[in-house]
């Protein structure tokens, strides 16, 4: 959520700028702004889209080689045109963009308007950009150390940047649980949230850590001292991502285009880890860890949204293949419990951006608790990949889409790898299985391609009919029941259907009181595990009317004779099903919001990369 891009070097800052923003447009936001230096700081800012900002200003002069730009998606105060960024200090001077929370703004802001400062907006960012400047002006201190001073002061979470009239040849950018990018070039710098609007220009990054702050400045090498004005070395890191990743390829929006790559996405986030000549798996990032998983007294997987439906079959999969004690939380509810962890727990974050911040604070407890701490995430270098022990990468490539897709296979296909990795460890599954098992998950990516060729027409149709719907019902049990609950969240993300995912067995415990001739019911009816259990559910629900659109597998004819629609996918093993099962899920939930006319990649008040709380 939010999006920041800055720009210093000898080109003209402003087509960088606005590049960058439709870059990041994917993160999720209601306004969007830009800030350029050329002896004076002049902001423009717009409510809307990026697109709304460029038409008003493009009469205007964009001139300068310096300035910063931003979407926001509000936190504090609506959405409109004082509230967005950039926001200027009280002489204009100074100007900040910022993504993040500072949770004791209210008091910071109080002292100043003791002071006699007027603010312009309801935002906790202006009040920053007072606060630096007012200590400036009273401390008597540079711009660097004002900004270190400020940021002592502040409780909360912040990725900023700072232009100053008085220093047109110097940017200050500074992090603390909000991530941020250095793209250095030649005699230039970008500035970014994320890689995504730098990737075109430099393969040479810096990711801030912490409370660093770094000082970027014009013909001269990059900087970083922390709030406490300790001297850090840059790490230069090269940049893992292809533009070509970023652009929608002929598909008429990204969340289609993510689907249809799910058959190289899970295959790459198998690929060099699986040997079927050789009947091993090797996770290489988490290989010293191997022995450890193997004896934990348990595993938590971590996790918000469609991670935590990930890591919902990671549950099954570790209890069921190698017999391991596992828990699944919601990162946001785990830190606020008190939870119990000792050295012999492990915890699995589950992350695509890796900069989720719940599931970030939730892992600085479980590390402050002496649990050992992986990660699962889809973006090298990013904080959650650098905070844990050790993790592995998914190798989904760039989601662009704010409704996950691709990540969500292939966090599953690296769970199932480190289940399968783990049993085979512990014994829990014999050798002919594992050979077996291994087998049939190499054959997952082409059964996805198979599903994506076959049901295209059977799902436009279910789509056609049911697109004017108020509210879906998601059964499935078992290993299907994360499918539910997953396929109930791509629905109500982007067509604005209210859309429930409940374990089959519960709908007789409430869920069946909704149920009438109006009800779609969503049910995922595969040849494994309680398969009778769920044939005797859709009966109830045909008893009631409902209409039944079953995921079956192929070849099925006991639900097929019960439903009103049936979608049919590759046999597979059990444990495999949920990879499988997903994609026609994820293909009527897209169907359905193109039908019903919704912003399929940027569905209103979401955003991609949730890092605040």
């Amino acid at each position: 959520m939010c999006g920041i891009v800055g720009y210093i070097g000898p080109r003209q800052a402003y087509p960088i700028l606005i590049n960058g923003l439709h870059r990041l447009e994917y993160r999720g936001y209601d306004s969007a702004g830009v800030a350029l230096l050329n002896g004076n700081v002049r902001v423009f800012k717009r409510q809307g889209k990026v697109n709304d900002l460029e038409d008003a200003i493009k009469s205007e002069d964009l001139t300068g080689n310096i300035g910063i730009a931003h979407t926001r998606w509000a936190t504090h105060g609506e959405p409109n045109i004082t509230n967005a960024h950039p926001h200027y200090s009280p002489s204009e001077k100074l100007a900040i963009i910022h993504n993040g929370i500072i949770e004791n703004y209210s008091t910071l802001k109080e002292e100043l308007i003791n002071r006699g400062y007027i603010f312009q907006s309801t935002t906790d960012t202006e009040v920053l950009i007072h606060l630096i400047e007012d200590i400036m002006v009273n401390e008597k201190v540079d711009l660097v150390e004002a900004v270190q001073l400020a940021l002592s002061q502040v409780i909360g979470a912040y990725a900023i940047v700072i232009i100053s009239k008085d220093h047109p040849d110097l940017l200050i950018a500074a992090k603390k649980g909000s991530p941020l990018v250095i793209g250095i070039g030649e005699d230039e710098f970008f500035i970014a949230s994320d890689a995504t609007p730098i990737v075109e220009y430099t393969k040479k990054v810096v990711y801030l850590e912490d409370e660093e702050i770094a000082i970027i400045e014009r013909n001269k090498e990059l900087k970083i001292k922390t709030i406490k004005n300790k001297d850090k070395n840059p790490y230069i890191q090269k940049l893992e991502l292809n533009l070509t990743a970023l652009e929608k390829s002929g598909y008429p929006h990204f969340m289609l285009k993510e689907i249809n790559e799910q058959p190289n996405s899970v295959h790459d986030s198998m690929r060099g880890r699986m040997s079927l000549k050789n009947g091993i798996i090797s996770l290489g990032g988490i290989i010293d860890y191997v022995q450890k998983l193997a004896s934990a007294n348990r595993i938590i997987i971590i996790g918000c949204g469609t991670s935590w439906h990930a890591g919902l079959v990671g549950e099954y999969l570790f209890e069921d293949l190698s017999r391991t004690n596992c828990e699944v939380e919601y990162a946001s509810e785990f830190r606020y419990r008190n939870p119990v962890l000792s050295e012999n727990d492990i915890v699995i974050a589950i992350s695509q951006s890796g900069e989720t911040a719940d599931t970030l604070a939730a892992l600085q407890l479980a590390k402050s608790k002496g649990a050992t701490i992986l990660g699962i995430c889809n973006v090298v270098g990013s904080t959650i990949a650098r905070f844990t022990d050790a993790g592995s990468y998914t190798h989904a490539g760039p989601e662009i889409g704010v409704a996950s897709t691709k990540a969500f296979t292939a966090q599953v296909t690296i769970l199932t790898m480190m289940a399968l990795m783990i049993g085979h460890q512990k014994g829990t599954i014999n050798k002919s299985k594992y050979i077996q098992y291994l087998n049939e998950l190499s054959r997952i990516p082409d059964k996805i391609k198979e599903i994506l060729e076959k049901t295209e027409e059977k799902v436009l149709e279910i789509a056609a009919h049911f697109k004017d719907s108020h509210n879906f019902l998601y059964l499935g049990r078992g290993y299907n029941y994360p499918v539910a609950l997953e396929g109930a969240l791509k629905l109500k993300e982007i067509s604005y259907i209210h859309a429930e995912g409940y374990p089959a067995a519960e709908m007789k415990h409430g869920p069946i009181a909704l149920i009438d001739e109006e009800m779609p019911v969503v049910v995922i009816a595969t040849n494994r595990g309680t398969y009778d259990k769920v044939v005797s559910n859709i009966q109830e629900v045909k008893a009631r009317k409902g209409k039944i659109i079953s995921i079956v597998t192929e070849g099925d004819t006991m639900v097929r004779e019960s439903s009103d629609y049936v979608i049919e996918i590759p046999e597979t093993e059990e444990f495999l099903v949920p990879i499988l099962a997903t994609i026609p899920l994820q293909l009527l939930a897209y169907h359905i919001a193109v039908m019903r006319g919704c912003n399929v990649d940027q569905p209103r008040n979401l955003a991609k990369s949730v890092t605040v709380e």
